[in-house]
């Protein structure tokens, strides 16, 4: 589609190229037009973004020291704790130490009790055996029982011969 100069929109297209200085100059005016418009709004209401963003920021810092603060609370309770825990831990390991300790001797001292106790019942498993050896070598040799009138004899006359010596 092709335009031609008379056309009613490309004339005014023309006209307006023509005078520039005029079209900036309407442009420059809307502009300040709308910055003078805000300045009142800011103005009339009482606040700017600038006081709201200072504002802002503060409260921000505010929160942040705020936050800081109970951090290094936190961490200074969580140091204690892990000094607590730490002492706790160490006093645990030196009594398990001396439990150790005191076992270690305990063994030792059940050992020799436990060697002690085999050594005496070696010994009185010897004197049962010389006790049972000397038992059954006496039966041996005691001569053959003598009829029962005959050793209360010899016991009255044992007796009657202590009887004369004492007297």
């Amino acid at each position: 589609m092709h335009l031609t100069s008379d056309d009613p929109k490309v004339n005014v297209l023309r006209r307006a190229g023509a005078q520039p200085i005029a079209l900036a100059a309407a442009a420059l005016v809307i502009v300040f037009l709308g910055i003078g418009a805000i300045g009142l709004w800011r103005a009339y209401t009482g606040n700017s973004p600038e006081q709201e963003r200072a504002t802002s920021a503060r409260l921000l810092q505010a929160r942040a020291a705020q936050a800081s603060e109970t951090l290094v609370e936190k961490t200074k309770a969580l140091e204690t704790s892990q000094q607590e825990s730490i002492d706790q831990l160490q006093g645990v390991q030196d009594q398990l130490q001396t439990v150790r300790r005191l076992l270690a001797a305990q063994q030792g001292e059940t050992k020799k009790l436990s060697e002690q106790v085999g050594s005496l019942t070696g010994a009185i498993d010897t004197l049962r055996q010389s006790f049972a050896s000397v038992q059954s070598s006496e039966t041996a040799a005691a001569p053959a029982r003598a009829r029962p009138e005959a050793r209360l004899r010899s016991r009255h006359s044992s007796y009657r011969k202590r009887a004369k010596t004492r007297s």
